[in-house]
């Protein structure tokens, strides 16, 4: 499960055929900071900044490593294109019909309309479709259907009028996940994992494959498309000579490759299960392969591999591909050891009902790491904190991984400004503590959400996971909970104690930005008019509008105005922890016993609905700051060395020039499921 999402963006070679490498190196984009300071900010557009990463630390890595982590990378972009497709059905041909226009149009390319063109354009990369990637609303173009017309008669490109109709009609694939069950939730989504089934079939369909007191239940649906054929539901799995076989035949290209060069005999028994389940779609494999993923501690290398966030599914079954390769921050995750070793202490502190409690925590492994690639639902868009696996029995049994992204989090925080927190922070001892202690707050906020969250409390005995429960609130309760976990001990003695903060003034400025961003700063992420939809921003927003309602008569929080501006004020930070440990019971036990109508209670209650006069008013201020309230990340461009018979001797780092360059080639390179152009 993850936490945050920022964005990111991976650039690499084809995986068509390995002595292709040779051929492919002299088309990539030189490094634009091989000299000089390192430039983090690459591109604006719209309401997204483009950002690099810096890859400290690779050249320690041994040339075997080294190959590891080329291999895994490659494997990672080869599924590519899946991505797109799962978003909407149309993205692969629109994103095609753009490019080519983009590369081959000769006329004026200074007008006001090219440049919404390129926007446009830079919003479908940063989307992986044409849907936001944070709203989940359709990208509305911003140059006319007459201009675009033009250009496709001057590129010699062809547009379908159901294209047309996708790309300029709002209402056609206007919503990406519904999350408005009354709508609709599958008739309503453009998300491409159902067709000619309806919400109540397709919740039937998986409702029938499920066993009663099934310790270790298959996750139904995780990896196929579900459709109606002569009547009958069906479903089409994504395996090689199944669905996206073009793409999956060369992800096990390069994951066998991998294999090959695995650290340890545990690493390579995980990527052969993975490869299997590729092979075959079976799901039964798929556990295997998690099982043996989390078995698999040692080593400097690690990766995350498959369908596996359910967040684009407005049901909450099918994963989207992802990839992240990770290189482990020793000295960093040596310092927040003491957070896993204590796992136990947590949970059995933990506010929550004894019966929800785990007697024992198993398994658990924390680690900061720097990120060496990422593609699909990692990219651009990506957390800076992950915890897997998803199956709750196998966490239950086996354990889990929890990861921060270190040199994703350090590249946003280096990149940004104060401008944001002065403007919405109520005083100026806000300001003070945020800029003193908030690097740190955040850093546990994620730790703490990731290691000790995700993998608290259990399921009462015969009750279903989540996702069947409580259905298309399972995703935004699940995090909410997990925040809940971090907000709870952030302000804990024990903490200081342990020696992970230096005081509670750390979790005071958690407390304070938590607040801030949930009640102010987020909204500058929606259009007027919008509900809030996406998972994370939700739970932040019926989390605090709780707190803020509960605590009321004791003026717990206080929402201030002062020159037409409003903030709001944190009064008492214990009785504020009180409610969070108040509200941590009760959204544990609506996961523990399934109870849907109290989580729809919470999520619609007070996570839905925004004040549209403070809307109005923080979208004003946020304007005059010039800040985009979205990052994403290009990747560094990982080159191999050859001698002379072909065989890898070193791989160098560098890293994108620009945006469109990086996008363009990966078209060029990893488009295995896209049309021609």
């Amino acid at each position: 499960m993850k936490k945050i999402f920022i964005a990111f963006i991976a650039l690499g070679l084809t995986a068509w055929c390995y002595f292709q490498f040779k051929d492919q190196v002299a088309q990539l984009p030189k490094s634009e900071t091989e000299n000089g300071p390192f430039e983090y900010e690459v591109d604006r557009f719209a309401d997204i900044r483009i950002l690099r990463y810096k890859l400290d630390g690779f050249d320690k890595l041994t040339t075997k490593q080294k190959e590891l982590v080329y291999y895994l990378t490659q494997a990672g972009l080869a599924g590519r294109d899946i991505m797109w497709d799962q978003n909407c059905k149309y993205n692969l041909e629109v994103r095609s019909i753009f490019e080519k226009i983009y590369s081959n149009y000769s006329g004026d390319k200074t007008s006001e309309e090219w440049l919404n063109l390129e926007t446009y354009l830079k919003q479908l990369w940063m989307s992986n479709g044409i849907h936001h990637h944070y709203s989940n609303i359709k990208h509305t173009p911003k140059f006319s259907k007459e201009y675009f017309t033009s250009l496709c008669a001057a590129t010699s490109t062809q547009v379908s009028e159901e294209i047309m109709e996708v790309i300029f009609n709002p209402n056609v694939a206007n919503m990406k996940v519904e999350s408005d069950a009354s709508k609709g939730l599958v008739e309503n989504s453009a998300v491409n994992f159902y067709e000619g089934v309806s919400t109540k079939e397709a919740f039937d369909f998986y409702a029938s494959k499920e066993v009663a007191g099934d310790r270790a239940p298959l996750s139904y649906g995780i990896n196929a498309n579900l459709r109606k054929e002569n009547g009958v539901i069906v479903e089409d799995v994504y395996r090689v000579g199944g669905k996206y076989s073009a793409a999956l035949e060369q992800v096990v290209f390069w994951l066998n490759k991998a294999e090959k060069v695995a650290e340890n005999d545990k690493q390579a028994v995980a990527l052969r299960k993975l490869i299997e389940f590729y092979t075959t779609g079976d799901l039964r494999t798929w556990d295997d392969f998690n099982i043996q993923w989390v078995k698999a501690t040692e080593g400097d290398i690690d990766f995350i591999h498959g369908f596996v966030e359910v967040y684009n599914d407005p049901l909450g079954k099918r994963g989207s591909y992802e990839s992240v390769v990770e290189i482990n921050d020793f000295e960093a995750s040596d310092r927040m050891k003491v957070m896993m070793q204590n796992a136990q202490w947590f949970e059995d502190n933990s506010p929550i009902l004894p019966e929800h409690k785990k007697k024992e925590v198993k398994g658990i492994t924390y680690k900061v790491v720097n990120v060496a690639g990422e593609s699909g639902d990692a990219n651009p868009s990506t957390p800076i904190g992950v915890n897997l696996p998803n199956a709750q029995w196998i966490r239950a049994m086996h354990g889990s991984k929890s990861v921060s992204l270190g040199n994703i989090e350090d590249a946003a925080n280096n990149a940004g400004g104060s401008g944001m927190l002065k403007e919405f922070a109520n005083d100026e001892e806000e300001i003070a503590r945020a800029e003193k202690y908030g690097a740190t707050a955040g850093k546990m906020h994620t730790a703490m959400h990731e290691v000790i969250g995700h993998a608290s409390g259990q399921l009462e005995p015969n009750v279903s996971a989540s996702s069947q429960t409580l259905k298309e609130f399972a995703s935004t309760i699940e995090e909410g909970r997990a925040d809940l976990v971090a907000l709870y001990y952030v302000m804990d003695p024990k903490l200081v104690e342990m020696g992970l903060m230096e005081n509670l003034e750390v979790g005071k400025a958690e407390y304070d930005g938590y607040i801030r961003n949930a009640m102010l700063v987020q909204m500058r992420r929606l259009k007027m008019g919008e509900d809030i939809a996406e998972a994370h921003m939700r739970n932040r927003a019926w989390i605090s509008n709780w707190i803020i309602e509960k605590g009321a008569s004791a003026n717990v929080i206080s929402k201030e105005v002062r020159d037409g501006k409003t903030y709001f004020n944190i009064n008492d930070y214990g009785k504020m922890r009180d409610l969070v440990g108040e509200l941590l019971r009760e959204v544990q036990r609506i996961t523990s016993q399934g109870d849907y109508n109290a989580a729809k209670a919470l999520a619609d209650g007070y996570g839905k609905k925004v004040d549209p006069t403070l809307h109005a008013e923080v979208l004003a201020r946020s304007e005059k700051l010039n800040i985009p309230p979205y990052n994403g990340f290009v990747n560094p461009i990982l080159t191999p060395v050859l001698d002379s018979n072909g065989k890898m001797i070193d791989v160098t780092v560098s890293y994108a020039k620009t945006f469109a360059e990086q996008m363009l080639n990966y078209s060029k390179n990893y488009g295995f499921l896209a049309p021609k152009k």
